[in-house]
């Protein structure tokens, strides 16, 4: 589950990270009286107010609506309504948008960290995730923080560094140096930034994320190192343990198509192909996908209906798979294992009579507990299902009917 910047925020605030602090706000009417509440806590003059969207690139973006950037300095209370309102209301269009705007539904009026006329401050990348190979969390750093960290990876990955945490000790204080000392820093600009990592680490861990981004980490002519953003997905197989995380969930962010899915109970994630998937069981649901493509086709979805296949549970899975007008045909490719292919069988069926009419072709392949009544079931039911039997067979299927 994907946060924004200032929930992100306010969990590295519990845990003792310094943060650039910030109010957030939904109204325009609220800019001048939210910025005034800000000075009169930080002291600051001038702010910088950010578009809150779950995409990166929000500075280089563009507002589609004013052509005002998702990230703006307002030099001084007199420009922040205004900056306010070339964000809030409009589409925000980033690298990581896809070509689509997103609506900009709140935004976060930050206090300036960076001291006018200073010159000694240094921007840091810093990510704390999960690194499957290895087996044990990563903390990736570099010097080269701020908006072009991704050119950076891609044409001097030398100056990307990466610290192992071994899971059965966890992070130690020879790595929080070594961390200090490969971003450049020495006296207290290390002492604090040993502490930084440290509180960031345990943020990752206490609140079961799968990452932690910051970018920029600041480090100021005062030697202070402050978390300027923050990117946090959390573990949604973790959030029964936090509720209070849970409840930060923008649903405005998110697919609507997975967004209903998901209360439906179904694993659902919408891709780009041509041709909708029924499956039961994620390594099913993976190889179903291959022979899509080696069909000639393209999967236009992941969705596992997982051990109940019913003729509800099936017709919410069809119109939400029918709800993307790519959508050429229908694969159904399920195996019976604690699930008896002759009740999804008539969940299917049963679900094509209430549907009343069926706008693309439907291939079934059932194998497994009472296969051959389950195909039985679906040739006599007298529906224009095309029912096959070989993983091949519904291959050639798929092909055929694309054609």
């Amino acid at each position: 589950m994907n946060l924004h910047e200032y929930q992100g925020k306010s969990i590295l605030s519990k845990y003792g990270v310094a943060i650039q602090r910030g109010v957030v706000l939904d109204k325009l009417e609220d800019a001048v009286t939210s910025a005034k509440k800000l000075s009169e806590e930080t002291g600051t003059e001038w702010y910088v107010v950010k578009a809150q969207i779950h995409a990166g690139g929000r500075g280089k973006g563009t507002v589609e609506e004013t052509g005002s950037h998702g990230v703006v300095l307002a030099k001084g209370i007199d420009k922040v309504e205004e900056t306010v309102k070339g964000i809030l209301g409009g589409h925000l269009e980033t690298a990581q948008t896809n070509g689509v705007g997103k609506m900009v539904n709140k935004v976060l009026i930050a206090e300036d960290v960076y001291y006018p006329g200073e010159s000694e401050t240094n921007e840091f990348y810093m990510s704390v995730l999960l690194d499957r190979e290895q087996g044990c969390n990563v903390i990736v750093y570099s010097t080269e923080g701020g908006m072009d960290i991704e050119h950076v990876a891609e044409h001097t990955p030398h100056l990307i560094h990466k610290e192992f945490i071994d899971p059965r000790v966890g992070l130690q204080g020879f790595q929080t140096r070594k961390i200090a000392f490969n971003l450049g820093l020495s006296g207290q600009a290390m002492k604090q930034m040993t502490t930084f990592v440290s509180a960031l680490y345990a943020a990752y861990e206490g609140c079961d994320a799968s990452m932690f981004e910051i970018n920029p980490v600041l480090k100021t002519s005062d030697d202070k190192v402050i978390a300027v953003d923050a990117k946090v997905t959390l573990d949604a197989n973790a959030l029964f343990r936090h509720p209070d995380y849970a409840a930060m969930r923008d649903k405005t962010e998110e697919d609507p198509t997975e967004v209903e899915a998901d209360e439906a109970g179904l694993n659902f994630v919408k891709l780009d192909g041509n041709v909708g998937c029924m499956v039961n069981g994620a390594g099913l649901a993976m190889a179903t996908m291959d022979i899509i493509k080696l069909s000639g086709g393209n999967p236009a979805n992941f969705l596992d209906v997982g051990g109940t296949a019913d003729a509800e549970r099936v017709e919410k899975a069809f119109h939400i798979i029918l709800k993307d007008p790519n959508v050429k045909a229908i694969l159904i490719n399920i195996f019976g294992g604690i699930v008896r292919c002759d009740r999804v069988a008539q969940g299917v069926v049963d679900a094509y009579k209430n549907m009343g009419s069926f706008p693309v072709p439907l291939i079934v392949r059932l194998q497994g507990t009472n296969a051959i009544e389950a195909k039985q079931l679906i040739d006599d039911s007298g529906l224009d299902v095309k029912s096959v039997v070989l993983l091949q067979e519904a291959a050639d299927m798929v092909a055929e009917v694309l054609k």
